[in-house]
């Protein structure tokens, strides 16, 4: 007669019972959470904030051989928080001048903003960048519209926002704007020109 031995007699099987029902009622937790929030989002329909591009101040705009830019920009973006429920924190914001994708002005700090609903914020940095190198066909192109006495800058402003609603603080997302500015050039002071209109927005 074969005797078979049988292990984990008595209360020493019950630990990975409770483990389990512990482990799933985590587990179930974090999808009920995850269905409020996601469910939160859907009833408020959040908006991506409304970026103008107000003033643009050129106080130096120079082309030296080879293809060497110097420029100096004083700038007036808005922002607008088009949503009735929710608020936004904006962290880490810096903006820079582009010209046809190559930027051309160092990367300026913003300051980190929280924003209320149907809420406004305006920045005014200085960007500026000294003797930068710039593409042969894009210093081509440069002196092409200048000499039209139009040329097209992006101003760009990237970062992080974070959504509010309620107590509740949600994700950690990218910021990626850019506004087209449109500058034309005045006969003098040689060095400076300006631009107001026409804007645009994200």
């Amino acid at each position: 007669m074969t005797t078979k031995e049988c292990g984990n007699h008595g209360g020493g099987g019950g630990g990975g019972g409770t483990a389990c029902r512990i482990c799933g009622a985590i587990i179930g937790f974090i999808i009920i959470v995850l269905m409020t929030i996601f469910l939160v989002w859907i009833i408020l329909q959040p908006k991506n904030p409304e970026f103008i591009l107000q003033d643009t101040t050129v106080y130096a705009f120079n082309l030296s051989q080879p293809n060497l830019l110097t420029s100096k920009f004083q700038i007036t973006i808005a922002s607008r928080n088009r949503n009735s429920n929710i608020g936004i924190y904006y962290d880490h914001l810096h903006a820079y001048a582009s010209y046809r994708n190559q930027q051309i002005t160092l990367a300026s700090d913003l300051p980190p903003t929280y924003q209320r609903h149907k809420e406004n914020s305006v920045w005014s940095p200085l960007l500026y960048g000294n003797q930068v190198p710039i593409a042969p066909f894009n210093a081509v192109a440069l002196g092409d519209e200048q000499n039209s006495g139009v040329f097209t800058l992006t101003i760009c402003v990237d970062g992080q926002v974070r959504w509010k609603v309620g107590t509740l603080t949600i994700g950690n997302y990218h910021l990626h704007v850019r506004c087209q500015a449109f500058i034309t050039r005045l006969i003098k002071p040689p060095e400076f020109m300006s631009a107001k209109t026409p804007l645009s927005t994200r």
